[in-house]
């Protein structure tokens, strides 16, 4: 987990904290002595990959300093229902209190992880590498995109403001894809890639000849696509998007497009099933 990212989660934990215990944890302070200390556990419920578990240490670790903690399976880790994926020690009122907040995290990232691994293994024989979108959850972007690579999968623009997308509204302001790549080229720095959203080979021819570094095939059928390949011949990076499922993924893949990029990674995935487990 990079700086970036710890960064991000410091946030995201003072916010969740703030959100959920507010004033302080009501029923836990009124019954558990403060100086009491307990062990406990993190257990999968269902297969996957985990992801979040530095994040989890955060916050029991913003409600006790003195907290131990122990992973078992290191973020990136494929586990089975059942495994212990850490096992930690600390005051009975942070484990508690932080158990809810710590767990959102975790299931979270690691339900996200979980499915991009399901995608990145599904064309792992291919030369096709799955990315991810900007649909993640707001303020959530560097975490759940860390998530995606933890699980397999790659990292597509982290934002507006490290690629150019030249999408069908920015076509038609510019007055054609020419005069929309133009424009950018024009005002951003070389290293800056432009990629030009397609929905048809007049489009893609159009984008060869702008020159743009990415060129999207979007919501094509897989006969399109298969011609837009090859009319690209190399001269551009190609994306496939839109109306990629798991049943067509390894169809979109064998026309020959270098990236795949997936909006479910992040914007409707199911949580992975982790619950805590406190010793008697």
């Amino acid at each position: 987990m990079n700086k970036k990212v710890k960064e991000a989660a410091i946030i995201l934990i003072d916010l969740a904290l703030k959100d959920d215990v507010g004033e302080g944890d009501i029923t836990t302070d009124n019954i558990v002595p403060s100086e009491l200390r307990r062990k406990a556990k993190m257990v999968a419920k269902s297969d996957g990959v985990v992801a979040g578990l530095p994040v989890a240490e955060m916050v029991f670790r913003k409600l006790d300093q003195d907290l131990i903690w122990n992973e078992l399976t290191p973020d990136g880790s494929k586990v089975k229902k059942g495994d212990v994926l850490v096992e930690f020690e600390g005051t009975y009122r942070a484990l508690l209190t932080g158990e809810r907040t710590a767990l959102n995290f975790l299931q979270r990232l690691s339900g996200i992880a979980t499915m991009s691994a399901i995608y990145a293994d599904a064309v792992k024989d291919f030369q096709t590498v799955i990315l991810d979108t900007r649909k993640t959850l707001p303020g959530f972007n560097k975490l759940d995109k860390y998530a995606v690579k933890t699980g397999g999968a790659s990292n597509h623009r982290l934002g507006l403001h490290d690629m150019a997308m030249i999408k069908d509204n920015h076509i038609e302001v510019a007055g054609g894809i020419a005069a929309a790549v133009k424009a950018v080229r024009a005002s951003v720095d070389h290293g800056i890639k432009i990629e030009v959203e397609t929905t048809t080979l007049e489009q893609v021819q159009e984008a060869i000849d702008s020159k743009a570094d990415v060129i999207m095939l979007d919501n094509m059928d897989l006969e399109t696509m298969r011609k837009g390949v090859q009319l690209i011949a190399g001269r551009a990076k190609i994306e496939a998007s839109g109306n990629i499922t798991l049943e067509r993924l390894r169809d979109v893949a064998a026309t020959g497009v270098d990236y795949i990029s997936i909006g479910a990674l992040t914007h409707s995935v199911s949580a992975m099933d982790i619950s805590q487990r406190i010793e008697d």
